[in-house]
């Protein structure tokens, strides 16, 4: 095969794929098998082993529909993306991301490292275990990826030749409609509502003009606030871990929008999992991500503060207090984000297995507490400064429940 013309590959043809084209990777003798292991909404996954070096990498492709719904028509140039945002990243926060070896326009596939020693955090979560390094990592990621491709620290030109680069319609067009717009309307009738919780949605979420109007603010501000190179989608599921290393993939959703939405992502995701280990009664578990909840916002501020203090060029940003207001629009849109995504992953077309596992009257009540929180995250954002708040409210929506339910 020659592999000039595109098409999705099968497993077999993955490994002929890297035979033909990736023999380089592997040595002169090399025998490959593939395994497909993709589970994503997206594309496919390859892991190519050498079953004589047992040497192994990645390759991913991506195809012209998601694999979540064929509504979703999507540009392959999003492989192009995720591949120069890897090269970026890791100069940026090296360590934090896979290596990557290369990108195939025709095929549409990005090779990298497999990161197969590693485990997809979200599962790990899931299975209890704890990561005594990650809010350390991922607030390391977050202010090296986001800060330090702003205009307060790159040259102008420069960074909006990479906004040019990044363009990613298509994929932004997922995220304004599937986290922004749906999840509050159910206008495209395309939500996916837990039978149990579906006249509580209605009532506090579908009928509230107030959440709507606020939620349209979020939206507008996401589309047109070119701040810094978002990853665009850095959720758990997006996370690989170990005990001692932590590896964001998936930056396919990247482009130049607000830092809070990266932020808001990884503080919602962490919810998901507290609210999770609750249902399951796991109290050290429960215990150690309340601990990451504070800990991971509250060092992001915390670096946030001295790499500005280190990097930033721009003579208009080193005004004294302009750092203050500038971060405080950050913790704004963050918990604005952390609303949006605890809403859109209970009430929209892509849900959590943190909450999808659960049953019966636990998944009821981990929805309600997850989304009594998200109103006051969206509605109170600007009340939202330190990584305390964000444990407060969500206990306080533990708490209403139990009231509410007792009565």
């Amino acid at each position: 095969m020659k592999f000039t013309t595109y098409f999705t590959m099968n497993e077999e043809e993955a490994a002929m794929y890297a035979s033909e084209k990736l023999g380089y990777l592997f040595g002169d003798e090399f025998h490959l098998t593939c395994k497909e292991i993709g589970d994503g909404n997206l594309n496919y996954i390859f892991r190519v082993v050498d079953e004589i070096s047992g040497h192994s990498i990645i390759i991913k492709q991506s195809g012209p529909v998601a694999r979540i719904s064929d509504e979703f028509k999507l540009s392959p140039d999003r492989n192009r993306i995720e591949y120069e945002i890897l090269k970026l990243e890791d100069k940026l926060a090296p360590g934090l991301v896979p290596k990557v070896y290369g990108y195939d326009s025709m095929m549409n596939c990005t090779v990298m490292d497999d990161l197969s020693d590693h485990q997809i955090m979200r599962k790990a979560l899931m299975e209890f275990k704890t990561f005594p390094r990650f809010a350390q990592d991922i607030s390391d990621f977050m202010v090296n990826t986001l800060l330090l491709t702003t205009d307060v620290v790159l040259e102008h030109k420069v960074k909006k030749d990479l906004v040019k680069n990044f363009i990613n319609p298509e994929l932004c067009e997922i995220t304004e409609d599937l986290v922004y717009t749906e999840p509050f309307s159910d206008y495209k009738h395309r939500n996916d509502v837990f039978e149990r919780n579906k006249d509580w949605v209605s009532e506090h979420i579908y009928n509230s003009v107030e959440l709507r109007l606020e939620t349209a603010k979020l939206k507008f501000e996401f589309m047109n606030h070119a701040q810094a190179l978002v990853h665009g989608d850095l959720h758990t599921g997006s996370i690989f871990v170990k005990e001692d290393s932590t590896k964001v993939i998936d930056p396919e959703f990247a482009f130049f929008g607000p830092i809070g939405y990266d932020v808001g992502n990884v503080m919602a995701n962490l919810i998901f999992a507290w609210v999770h280990s609750d249902a399951h009664q796991q109290g050290e578990h429960k215990q150690w991500l309340e601990d990451t909840i504070v800990e991971t916002l509250d060092l992001f501020i915390e670096k946030f503060s001295l790499a500005w203090d280190r990097h930033v060029s721009e003579f208009s940003a080193k005004t004294p207090g302009f750092k203050e207001y500038y971060l405080a629009t950050v913790l704004r849109d963050t918990a604005g984000v952390t609303g949006l995504e605890l809403c859109r992953r209970i009430i929209g077309l892509a849900h959590v297995k943190d909450i999808t596992s659960l049953g019966g009257n636990v998944r009821v009540r981990a929805e309600r507490i997850c989304l009594s929180g998200a109103i006051d995250f969206i509605l109170k954002r600007d009340k939202f400064t330190c990584g305390e708040d964000y444990l407060i409210t969500m206990q306080a929506a533990m708490s209403k429940f139990a009231r509410e339910n007792d009565e």
